[in-house]
């Protein structure tokens, strides 16, 4: 079923990241036919984004995924958890999207703190990071007394398409005011930050269908097919994260970037959560759970840098092109921690530069083999390990995480898994039957020897 003989239906997944925005279109026995990336459209001077100018870019890409050669028959969209803006009748946008990592933050939810309360049911820690310190800025903003809605960034082109606003549950748990057990909202919360709970949109599980995709400009680019659908994505881990699912079920997902993202989907609400894990819905399962934890990567790295002769041992190692001795395993390395808490080495670690960069590395390893431990005791122990993400392509890297983990670890060819987790969710909305491995294309694990070199 196409829009004319020259052109075939595919889905669209699309990945607005805090970097990047990715997307890529998908035929119906699983293959990605067309990737297309560009910088997420942000000001030079100011890290916060213009959703309408995003909007555009999106639409850009759509028409080049396209091409002459399909047409969209369903788009989903995943990405960033906690940015949004605030929205007129017309769905146009009142203000920006306070980008969560924006230093803005820190001191706005010091001044909001003592008013949000106690709350330990909301599913994810309580930070300046969250999305109800979004909403307290962005009511000090011109024009905001105009607002109808607020919708999330990651929602904005798909409620653009749809023309009606909702929000995916995945991306309601990220906000630190929203139940993900009982799918309510924690008032108080949000009365203290964004004013009124009538200017949240309907919230909308994670898969489901938004309506019809309408969109003047591909329309009459014709990359249409009859009846396209808008598909509700989400935050982008989870996604990612539910596709791995659909090829291997109760997998976890071990995304590897700026931060280390591990993240599963348990068939069962989550009980007891381990400290640090987050909780949001199932996706594709009302009666489980998304759970996921995040650690420091890319920081820590950063930091035992700074020496030159450090940084050249660490690429080796990372690469593969050296291999690491007994230090991996010294504990002579102390990661950074969330609340600012720098890296240090231990007054025992040694000088040398190959074994301090085997400490570090060691330690991230290790710290990683935490969060995995943590959510396979949410879902199975001998949970089967797949690794995405910049990372996931250095085998020396990947070498030692199986290491010091003692897990083997599946990497994932596919460089945009949550675009293609969220093309995996809009070909289900059409009841394609795509096949998973064709799409990720996980390549083979091998559990790494390890010899002290």
């Amino acid at each position: 079923m196409g829009t004319s003989p020259q052109r075939a239906d595919a889905v669209l997944g699309i990945d607005i990241g805090s970097t990047n925005v990715k997307v890529v279109a998908l035929d119906p026995a699983g293959h990605v036919v067309a990737r297309v990336r560009r910088a997420t459209p942000r000001p030079l001077d100011d890290p916060s984004i213009d959703a309408a100018r995003l909007f555009d870019t999106v639409e850009e890409m759509a028409l080049e995924a396209c091409g002459e050669r399909y047409a969209v028959a369903a788009a989903c969209a995943a990405g960033v958890g906690e940015d949004g803006v605030l929205v007129d009748a017309d769905l146009d946008p009142l203000t920006r999207a306070l980008a969560w990592f924006d230093p803005r933050r820190t001191d706005l939810f010091e001044v909001l703190r003592p008013r949000l309360g106690d709350a330990d049911d909301v599913g994810t820690a309580t930070d300046a990071a969250r999305t109800l310190v979004g909403w307290a800025w962005a009511r000090t903003q011109p024009h905001a007394e105009r607002a109808a809605a607020w919708v999330a960034l990651t929602d904005y082109v798909a409620s653009r398409w749809a023309a009606t606003t909702f929000l995916s549950d995945t991306l309601a748990a990220r906000t630190a005011a929203w139940r993900p057990l009982s799918r309510t909202w924690d008032s108080p919360r949000v009365e203290a930050t964004l004013g009124s709970v009538n200017l949240l949109p309907t919230v909308l599980p994670t898969g489901s269908t938004v309506g019809e995709l309408r969109s003047k400009r591909l329309h009459e680019a014709s990359v249409l097919a009859p009846s396209a659908l808008v598909v509700a994505g989400g935050h982008d881990h989870p996604v990612g994260g539910w596709g791995v699912h659909q090829l291997h079920p109760g997998a976890i997902l071990d995304s590897m970037g700026t931060a280390e993202v591990v993240v599963a989907q348990t068939a069962a609400p989550a009980g007891a959560v381990p400290e640090r894990v987050d909780v949001s819905p199932g996706i594709h399962n009302a009666s489980g759970a998304t759970v996921l934890r995040v650690e420091e990567l890319a920081r820590n790295v950063q930091w035992a840098s700074q020496d030159p002769a450090v940084a050249h041992a660490l690429g080796q190692l990372i690469s593969g092109a050296a291999a690491p001795d007994a230090h991996l395993f010294s504990r002579t390395f102390r990661p950074g921690a969330a609340g600012g808490r720098p890296p240090s080495y231990a007054p025992r670690a040694a000088a040398d530069p190959h074994a301090r960069a085997g400490a570090v590395l060691g330690a991230l390893a290790e710290l990683g083999g935490r969060a995995i431990d943590s959510l396979a005791a949410l879902t199975t122990s001998d949970a089967s390990v797949y690794s995405a993400g910049g990372w996931a392509r250095s085998r020396g890297w990947i070498d030692i995480k199986q290491a010091v983990t003692g897990r083997t670890v599946q990497a994932i060819a596919e460089p945009e898994v949550t675009a293609v987790g969220a093309a995996l969710l809009a070909a289900r909305a059409l009841d394609w039957k795509p096949d998973v491995s064709v799409a990720l294309n996980p390549l083979p694990g091998q559990i790494f020897g390890f010899t002290p070199a």
